[in-house]
């Protein structure tokens, strides 16, 4: 997948395709499509749109949980959970300020598990 200009992905990090299709890190937007997990760093901090790729894998994988009333829990295995950072996921939309992440599909103390599909 063709990354966004000025942009770099972290491995292991939440990547989302942007309006125009191009990969960027997850973030707090309503524009952005989750695609899945970044199998390498990627740093086109200095290239235009598309000059560098980045594999993205889709599948299950742990992500840091959210706090407060955005706190997931074992009651919302199943439910949507939605994009704080590329690294965070929230229970809430924040009021139709976050795009939707993927599904959960478990709970620990480390993390919430999210399919990407």
């Amino acid at each position: 997948m063709g990354v966004a200009a000025a942009t770099v992905l972290h491995a292991g990090a939440i990547v989302a395709q942007d309006a125009a299709g191009h990969a960027v890190p997850a973030s707090t937007a309503t524009t952005l499509k989750a695609v899945g997990r970044a199998e390498q760093a990627v740093d086109n901090s200095l290239g235009a749109a598309g000059d560098k790729t980045v594999r993205v894998r889709r599948g299950v994988f742990r992500y840091a949980n959210s706090a407060g009333a955005d706190e997931i829990t074992a009651a919302e295995v199943g439910d949507t959970c939605y994009l704080v950072d590329d690294q965070t996921v929230a229970k809430t939309s924040g009021t139709n300020t976050r795009s939707a992440a993927g599904k959960v599909r478990g709970i620990e103390a480390r993390g919430v598990w999210v399919l990407f599909s």
